[in-house]
Formats: C-alpha cells, structure tokens, sequence
C-alpha cells in the first residue's frame, strides 16, 4: 500500500533518544509512516543517512528502534558504494523513505553523483512518503539554508525542486536563520518558502501543504514570502500536536 497521491513530509526532527534503546521513532517519522496508508502489515521504512556520511552505527540503533515500532527497518547507503543492485525496485518497494539530517550541501552532491534525484522523484509519484529533518526536509525544495559549509549559515540554492518553494529549518533556534533567510527572499535569491521550528512539519499532498504538525507543543511552521512593496512577510502556522 502507498500513499493515494505524491507525498512529502518536511520537517526539523524525527529520531527520538529511546527509553530502552538509542533511539526510537519519533512522533513525525511514524506520522510518515500513517500518511503512506499501510495496513496489515509491518510498514517498511528506507532509513536514508548519505548526509551523514552512512554511519553503520546509526544505522544499528535505527534498526533497533524500527524493532521496538514493529517497523521493518532498511536503509540505502552509497558509501562506500551503493548496498543494492537496482536501487530503484528497493526505493520503490519501501512505503516511506525517511532522509536524516547532516550535510545538505553533501548530500545533493553524492545523490546527483549516483543518478538518485531522478529515482525518488518516480518514487514520489508512484505513492512512496518522501521524508525527513532538517537536510531531509530542505532537500526536496529548491533550496533554504544550511551550515554544511562552515560555521556561518549560508544559503543553498540546488536543491532537487520537487516543491517549488525554498525551506529555513531550525528557526527557532538558530538565530542566524531568520534574518538569512528573510534577506534572501527579499532579495529574491530564494524562492518564498516555509521556515520550520525545532519539532515541526509541513506535509504536502503533491505541492500544496494540507498540513502542519509538530511533537513540540507551541511549535510551529512560518508561511515566508515576499510582497509587492519589496518587504518580507512572516505568516506563522499553527500547527497540530502528535501525540
């Protein structure tokens, strides 16, 4: 079973530290899991950690939490080459692929290096979740802003525009986002966008957003575009709790 139309989650978490475990599944990556549909059966969750640089210990305490959610966890790793033969079929046979955070910058890079872009796009469109935090969210619009190049937050501008809008995550707590990114809508170096706090989501049923979420309660998400008088306009979006 997959989604009933192309699916995105954006979001700034996912993961959460466990109570018996490293990790578990977040409240926002087993929201992703509700919104691809399945029934019956153990969901089946492609762990994506390029960003990161493909950890093997991540990705045992991401398979130790997928086990406490009785999810079937997986993962697609390209370092140092890529674990499956026909990594389309894997992608497609997944209901929900969940990018972790890290280097976006990096991450665009090794992905557009293995032909990956034009993969997740037919995922998308045949009904597999396409999701994540942080990187993971910024990576499916056409850009926002990010550290992966040092310590100053500067702006990246390729991401894979599956939606037509740029993404600010961690805008609540990173002080340098907002102002970046508000200068660079202004400016029109970004396309208007969405500008998530720590915890929230932004889900989009092909490119418009039918919902916001978060599992931090006060959280919420920011609609950022610029008006016909050359200012910026911040219009915050309340968004719903996840238990």
């Amino acid at each position: 079973m997959t989604a009933d139309q192309p699916t995105i989650l954006a979001t700034c978490g996912g993961m959460k530290p466990g109570r018996r475990t490293d990790l578990e599944y977040g409240p926002l990556v087993l929201h992703a899991v509700e919104l691809s549909g399945v029934t019956g059966r153990a969901p089946r969750v492609c762990q994506v950690d390029t960003a990161g640089g493909d950890q093997r210990f991540a990705q045992a305490q991401q398979d130790e939490a997928g086990r406490v959610a009785g999810i079937r966890t997986s993962h697609l790793t390209l370092f140092p080459q890529p674990n499956v033969e026909d990594t389309l079929e894997f992608l497609l046979e997944r209901d929900v692929i969940w990018v972790n955070g890290g280097s976006v910058v990096n991450l665009l890079a090794v992905w557009r290096a293995h032909g990956l872009p034009d993969m997740f796009a037919e995922a998308w469109r045949q009904g597999v979740v396409l999701a994540g935090g942080s990187a993971g969210a910024v990576c499916w619009h056409t850009g926002g802003t990010t550290s992966s190049f040092g310590p100053e937050i500067a702006p990246v501008d390729n991401g894979l525009g599956f939606l037509p809008y740029s993404c600010c995550v961690h805008y609540d707590s990173d002080p340098a986002r907002r102002p970046l990114y508000h200068q660079l809508v202004r400016d029109r170096r970004m396309e208007d966008g969405f500008a998530l706090d720590e915890g929230a989501g932004v889900v989009y049923r092909g490119t418009e957003v039918v919902d916001v979420v978060t599992d931090i309660p006060g959280n919420r998400a920011y609609r950022v575009r610029r008006s016909g008088d050359g200012a910026v306009t911040e219009e915050p979006l309340e968004a719903r709790l996840l238990s």
